[in-house]
Order: C-alpha cells, then structure tokens, then sequence
C-alpha cells in the first residue's frame, strides 16, 4: 500500500494540468421519483451547453439509461469485469455527443473486486475521466454500504424526490445516511412531477427545515420539474423529452441546467479525473 500511495502522489504531481472535471451522484430515497430520466435529460442538456458529459448508470440490476434512449447497447459495464473489454469501448454514444456507459446485472460486482481488479478498474476509469467535464452517476435508490463508497467520492449530490409524504421521509433518510459519513459534500435538491410551482417550494422548504433542526445542514434547490404528460409519452417513445419538446418540463429542465450552470452553487473547486478516482480508490480499499 505505501508504494502504491507514492505511485500515485508521482501521478497527482504529473497530472496536476488536467482538465477539471465534476463527479456528480444523482440519488433518491425511493424508486418511482422519476431519478433516471432527470440524470439522462439534465445530462443531454449540459451537452447541449457545449460540455462533454459522462453518464454512468449505476442502477444495479435495473439499469434503463440505454431504454430511456432507445437503444441497445453493444457493451455494459459488466462487459469489463466479465469479458475484459476495454472500458474506452464499453463507453457509448448517444444523442448530442453524451457519452454514456450501460449498467448490467453484474455491475454490484464494482463493490465486490478484489485488489488487482479495482487497480485496474480506476487506472482506466481515471483515463477515460480525463476527456469530461461531469461524469454523472446515476444511482440506485436508496443506499447500501457498497454504493455509499462511490457516493462519498463524489463532488456534489444531487436528490431528486417529489411532494409525495413517502418520498420526502425517504429523502430525507437518504441524505442523513450519507451526513453520517460525509458532513461536507453538497447536496442539491430537484423536486421533481410538481403539479404548481408551491408544490415544490413547499417540497423543499419541508425537507430542508428537517435537515437544519436535524443535521444541521442548509440543502440547495437545484430546482423544480412540473408533471407534464410529455414526460411519459417521451419514456413510451424511448426519446429524451428535452430533445423532442417544448414543454414545461423541457423548459423547467433548461432552466434548471442554466441556473446549476451560472450558480455553481457550492463554489466548490472541480476535481481532475485522478483526485476523483483517488478518493474513489480509497473507499474501494478500505470497505
């Protein structure tokens, strides 16, 4: 472990020059809140702004990133850990120059590797990285021990709920698992399928209220997403609803990409692809 540490301040130092990228975790409490189809759109429309974007599904066992697209990908993730594909290959393209890598059944065997396959993991994982600007990793719901590692490595944290009483409490929980372990990593909220624009203020005005008395955290309000039947005539479709309408909730999503843009919220400065995967790296050893 202590040449391995020395190894890898050599590369810190080496590639001190590297492009700042920005991991992001897009979580929920609960399934159902409309969380992958928030991280595939918000994805499309930062692409759209001119950055290059990554989209990891990690939804383990339930991955629909390549669904919502319509499209059947060639290479999972599993395809790298099974088939020793190369994980340049196992990345895909979608529409607007997004680039996007497939989950499969297998992927909760990230958690599961031994030494050799995790080094060999995050060394081509921190080379891909390096040709991004966001890498968004779009969780499961809820939290196990096996993901929380990938989530405290990342820069910001992104819950999406809706005004539902279950997905608030869920929520909630959600975000004082990952306080637990990390009091310092941002977390902004999206209110997602508001029916008027109070749903989602009284949404997130309940929930950071808890967070405040509880964890004594302030929540940023990423923003809100109003329900629109375009929405699921888009998922019926397999096609982004941002690419394909002009719809409140496309309009909604724009500006939220907008403000996430011009806000930069946390101020917090980027990581570059091998600090991410360093602190990713240090979870991965230590679980």
């Amino acid at each position: 472990m202590k040449d391995q540490a020395e190894a890898l301040r050599r590369r810190l130092n080496n590639m001190s020059k590297l492009r700042k990228m920005k991991a992001l975790a897009v979580v929920s409490g609960k399934g159902g809140v409309g969380k992958s189809n928030f991280s595939l759109n918000f994805a499309i429309s930062l692409c759209r702004k001119g950055y290059k974007v990554l989209l990891f599904d990690m939804d383990v066992g339930m991955g629909n990133i390549d669904i919502l697209l319509g499209k059947s990908s060639k290479y999972t993730i599993v395809d790298f850990f099974d088939k020793k594909e190369s994980l340049n290959n196992v990345v895909m393209e979608g529409p607007e120059n997004l680039h996007y890598i497939a989950g499969g059944t297998g992927l909760n065997r990230l958690f599961k590797l031994d030494k050799d396959m995790i080094e060999k993991f995050t060394e081509e994982f921190s080379a891909v990285l390096n040709a991004y600007d966001y890498v968004i990793f779009d969780m499961g719901a809820g939290v196990t021990e096996e993901t929380l590692q990938l989530i405290l490595s990342v820069d910001e944290i992104i819950l999406v709920t809706t005004p539902e009483p279950t997905s608030i409490t869920d929520g909630y929980a959600m975000l004082k698992h990952i306080h637990m372990q990390n009091e310092k990593v941002p977390f902004l909220v999206v209110v997602n399928r508001t029916i008027e624009k109070n749903d989602g203020l009284i949404t997130f005005n309940r929930l950071n209220s808890v967070t405040k008395k509880f964890l004594r955290r302030e929540l940023k309000l990423l923003g809100m997403i109003p329900d629109d039947k375009s929405v699921r005539i888009a998922v019926a479709n397999q096609t982004p609803f941002v690419l394909t309408t002009k719809s409140l909730t496309s309009k909604a999503l724009v500006e939220l990409t907008e403000r996430y843009e011009q806000e930069n919220f946390n101020e917090m400065q980027s990581s570059n692809a091998i600090q991410f995967v360093s602190k990713l790296k240090r979870f991965l050893f230590e679980r």
